[in-house]
């Protein structure tokens, strides 16, 4: 029945079933309820027909999927006319596609042009020979974009102002953001996914762990390499090479992420020593030769301490030394910063967002909105909730947005529930904004980019996020169809066979676009 969904939400990354030959053109079956219509350009306002491709029907056949647990939408993105529709106004998951919601209210609240600013003090004074008498404090202020790359800029800033070594600590100010503490696997049993990761003010790296394995042969060994180098952390720096083919070759490296000295959660002690590892990383099985050279991003198993690890790690690696650790405190207070870092725009976070369906950036945007609501206020993930449903009320109008629940801004749910009217809706308000340009362009382009680069039908003439859950299959954006109109396309699937769905989803687009 459409709306049901198991226990168990895990996102899945997997191969999208070919789209199945099609029969000849202009074949066609009734289906009961099922609505649809020729999209010719003077097709009559008037109900259409209730008629539906075989090879859609078919498609849900083959899937195990019955034709209730769709709901689908075709309307003209410039007047909003609805030209083809099942099952519409009905509430499901939308998994991914409630990012939809959240990048179009930032692009709308925030601007294109929108920047996120970490500010950094230098909280005494710098004594010949590079020593800052006092500590090094940073703010974060939810900067999505907080990678390994940007953060050594940061500090590369700080070795430029002469200083080599922190005399006192490097205190860091997560206080914008009040983010409930919880299991990091509590939605899915996978606290490992790098989806699963909690937002923080001062998120640093998306608090994940980079291993990259390359054959050794005649040493008999793939060397494992790591980024970035979290201090207090040891990684198995090789692991025997095995044969046969490449398989499952992660479950092959029989990985072990243990805690060390510390239990995971508690603080980082103030002093520790050179040799306490907090986190131990062990490869017991093999790395099958067949491989070649693969890489694996994972979230790192004690977030708690993360940024310390990595701050410290860091300085180290770049030749600077630290006399005290790594902690959480205040800002200095009434002082202006001594520097700050500016983020990248947010028209190309959104792109980042869009494009390769990025929970944790989602998810750090959407407190964002809620911290430049109220400033004076820490965001919360309610809060955010709170202004993201009011948001997509006074847009869409009370009425229409009442059956929606925006539970987050990932789409990483199991409450979220959105028709595809109201997505279609949202669409189309947008296709008629200012920030058309950027929301279109963040979109995959179906065959090409992002997560929709395995999507064949229309290829390289449609725009369309990507939405994938268990029991969540979903595509929507826009169509360049065949007469040359821009068209809105949604299209949504809750069932428990929903991944191979997808192929049915393919058809109906091809059908659309043709």
């Amino acid at each position: 029945m459409p709306g049901m969904l198991s226990t168990r939400g895990r996102k899945h990354r997997h191969r999208v079933p070919r789209r199945p030959g099609l029969v000849a053109a202009g074949r066609q079956v009734l289906a009961g309820l099922w609505l649809g219509a020729a999209l010719a350009p003077d097709a009559a306002p008037a109900a259409p027909a209730a008629v539906v491709f075989e090879e859609v029907r078919s498609a849900l056949q083959r899937a195990g999927v019955p034709e209730q647990a769709l709901a689908f939408i075709v309307q003209d993105a410039a007047s909003g006319r609805t030209l083809h529709e099942w099952q519409a106004d009905l509430a499901l998951n939308p998994a991914s596609l409630s990012k939809l919601v959240t990048t179009q209210a930032a692009l709308e609240r925030l601007g294109p042009g929108y920047t996120w600013s970490t500010p950094v003090w230098l909280a005494g004074p710098v004594r010949d020979g590079g020593a800052l008498d006092g500590s090094l404090h940073i703010r974060g202020s939810g900067d999505p974009t907080l990678v390994h790359e940007r953060l050594w800029l940061l500090l590369r800033r700080v070795m430029q102002m002469g200083v080599r070594e922190i005399r006192g600590d490097i205190v860091v100010d997560a206080s914008a953001f009040a983010v409930p503490e919880q299991p990091p696997g509590e939605f899915d049993g996978e606290p490992l996914r790098a989806y699963n990761v909690r937002p923080a003010a001062l998120l640093l790296n998306y608090r994940a762990v980079i291993y990259s394995f390359t054959p050794d042969v005649a040493g008999g060994v793939a060397r494992v390499s790591v980024e970035p180098a979290l201090a207090r952390t040891e990684v198995d720096r090789t692991v025997p090479l095995g044969t046969g083919p490449c398989g499952n070759w992660r479950a092959a490296l029989g990985a072990q992420f243990d805690t060390g000295t510390a239990e995971a959660g508690q603080a980082a002690p103030a002093r520790p020593a050179a040799s306490a590892a907090e986190v131990r990383v062990r490869f017991a099985g093999r790395f099958p030769l067949a491989c070649g050279e693969r890489s694996w991003a994972l979230a790192d198993s004690r977030p708690a301490s993360y940024d310390a690890r990595l701050l410290e790690g860091l300085w180290l690696e770049m030749g600077g030394t630290l006399t005290g650790r790594v902690r959480d405190g205040p800002a200095p207070a009434g002082t202006p910063p001594t520097f700050e870092r500016r983020s990248p725009s947010l028209a190309e976070v959104v792109h980042d967002i869009n494009k390769f369906s990025n929970n944790v950036m989602a998810e750090q945007l959407a407190l964002t909105l809620a911290r430049e609501a109220d400033p004076l206020v820490p965001a919360t993930p309610l809060a955010a909730r709170a202004l993201l449903q009011r948001w997509l009320a006074e847009r869409l109008g009370p009425a229409s947005a009442a059956s929606a629940v925006v539970n987050n801004g990932s789409g990483l749910s199991r409450e979220s529930r959105l028709s595809p009217r109201q997505l279609a809706q949202l669409l189309v308000l947008a296709h008629a904004s200012p920030t058309m340009p950027e929301l279109m362009a963040s979109l995959p382009v179906v065959a090409v980019d992002g997560t929709a680069r395995r999507v064949r039908a229309a290829a390289g003439r449609a725009h369309l996020k990507t939405g994938g859950l268990r029991d969540v299959a979903g595509l929507a954006g826009y169509v360049h169809a065949a007469d040359g109109r821009r068209l809105v396309f949604v299209a949504l699937v809750n069932h428990p066979q929903a991944h191979a769905a997808r192929a049915a989803l393919e058809v109906l687009l091809h059908k659309v676009a043709s």
